[in-house]
């Protein structure tokens, strides 16, 4: 029951918020107000189908960086625990051998929002001695940079996901303001001042006729 009265309320209040952006709309009683509307209506309905088609992509792309992050999570907790029976070794390494230098980016756009990509990462390996260390030191610097690069790569995807989900949100927000507000606010500006200019028209051709017919009369009862 307590479910029920909530969604009625959303739908209340969402109800409300309609109304209140159709009143925003302004228009006057005459035929240059209603050509106005009619050229700011045809606009949103033909923009309507790219937005639509746009939030369709952004969805999609939304979606595949979900799952990229899920992929890339899967990965570094993998390759973490295929390096956990070498625990007692690491203990040896050190880890400050591998520092990350800078990171190469460039930009795409995805379904019309530009994105940073991530392209590769640049390390700064401090100089040993192959001699003096571990043989597996070299594998232990190798891994630590894959290990970086996917947690990298990670936060970038998040970045992207956050970017994509801003922009969706965006997107859907204005298809539902062209579709649910302006739209029908439009549609019944432009029916509004149709009635009236129609009732002004039959009013003033009411008013010829009853002019007309006085002056007849007038005109009889002088040849009378």
């Amino acid at each position: 029951m307590r479910e029920k009265y909530r969604q009625w309320q959303i739908s209340r209040n969402a109800t409300k918020q309609i109304s209140k952006k159709m009143a925003t709309i302004k228009f006057q009683y005459n035929k240059t107000s209603r050509q106005e509307v009619e050229k700011q209506l045809r606009m949103r309905v033909r923009a309507l189908p790219t937005l639509q088609s746009k939030e369709t992509a952004l969805r999609m792309e939304v979606k595949k960086a979900k799952k990229e992050i899920d992929d890339l999570e899967k990965e570094l907790e993998t390759q973490i625990k295929s390096y956990e029976k070498m625990l007692g070794l690491w203990t040896e390494f050190d880890p400050t051998l591998v520092a990350v230098k800078g990171v190469n980016l460039s930009k795409r756009k995805i379904a019309g929002v530009p994105i940073p990509i991530l392209d590769s990462v640049d390390f700064d390996i401090k100089r040993f001695s192959l001699f003096n260390s571990p043989k597996w030191f070299l594998d232990g610097v190798r891994t630590l940079e894959g290990l970086a690069e996917l947690g990298i790569r990670r936060e970038f995807t998040e970045l992207k996901l956050k970017k994509l989900e801003y922009a969706r949100k965006k997107t859907t927000q204005k298809v539902n303001l062209f579709e649910k507000v302006q739209i029908p606010g439009y549609k019944d500006a432009i029916l509004k001042i149709k009635r009236y200019l129609e009732d002004e028209e039959n009013l003033s051709k009411s008013s010829q006729k009853i002019t007309k017919a006085k002056k007849e009369k007038s005109n009889v009862l002088m040849c009378e």
